[in-house]
């Protein structure tokens, strides 16, 4: 059985939401401050903080790191869950699973995303398996049910099939609360693309696979009942790209959080 190492529970105390449970031990640590950014805004920020802090070392064998999260969002609740990267070292195994379980009028923005490790020690796509499931539930029906896999094969490594991105990620909207939000990164990612890919002249040519690499490179599709969510998904060759396009796309979240993400 699972040892569970730590859960907050937020919930609406004379109208302001508040946390009225909290539980970590090692080497989980969740910190709780009393207030980020604006005072006008009904948000809880909550920092959770792992051994390593995102960063997964060398494995012992063929032993595997793992963590599990598991997420219930209420009524008219919004769920913002925006970590740094994950980031292996060499040999490193890894493994995470999350679940969200959603009301029907409840919202929920997750990040997630992994680097191609230490580049200053000269390794890059180096580990030996990443796994990153991501579930989400709309009542009891599945409505999001996505696995990212990396592992090194036999037949090629796994930085031979990146082509030299050192990033990769995905962002999952879901919720009415974020409709103009998820408008304005498909139009975002849209634009954007439509700038890597074509020259500027009124003939809007396609430029020549032997011009420069684009620095990032992104897609956007919806997914569930009436379009409800939106995916994002992500490679770029510098973790600064990834940084910067979620600060361009995510700021107007500041309404809601009191502060904009990844700033």
């Amino acid at each position: 059985m699972e040892t569970q190492t730590g859960f907050v529970i937020v919930e609406k105390v004379r109208g302001k939401s508040t946390v009225t449970q909290s539980f970590s031990k090692y080497p989980l640590k969740l910190i709780v401050p009393n207030k980020v950014g604006s005072m006008n805004t009904d948000a809880v920020w909550i920092y959770s903080l792992t051994y390593g802090g995102g960063i997964v070392y060398k494995s012992v064998g063929f032993k595997c790191s793992e963590q599990n999260l598991e997420a219930k969002i209420g009524s008219n609740a919004l769920l913002v869950l925006i970590p740094d990267p994950v980031t292996c070292f060499s040999t490193a195994r890894y493994s995470q699973k999350q679940v969200f379980r959603m009301a029907s009028d409840s919202s929920l923005i997750i990040v997630d995303w992994i680097t191609s490790g230490r580049h200053e020690s000269g390794e890059v796509w180096d580990f030996k398996h990443y796994k990153s499931t991501n579930h989400i539930f709309l009542g009891e029906q599945p409505l999001f049910l996505d696995s990212v896999l990396l592992e090194d094969g036999c037949i090629s490594s796994i930085a031979e099939r990146m082509h030299n991105y050192q990033v990769i990620a995905m962002v999952i909207l879901v919720g009415d609360k974020l409709k103009q939000i998820q408008s304005q990164i498909q139009e975002g990612v849209k634009r954007m693309m439509h700038e890597q890919f074509y020259t500027p002249s009124t003939l809007g040519k396609r430029k020549t696979s032997g011009q420069t690499k684009p620095n990032i490179i992104a897609s956007c599709s919806t997914f569930g009942p009436k379009g409800i969510g939106v995916v994002v998904r992500i490679s770029a060759i510098t973790t600064e790209s990834v940084y910067k396009f979620l600060r361009l796309h995510l700021t107007s979240m500041e309404s809601l959080l009191g502060a904009p993400p990844y700033h």
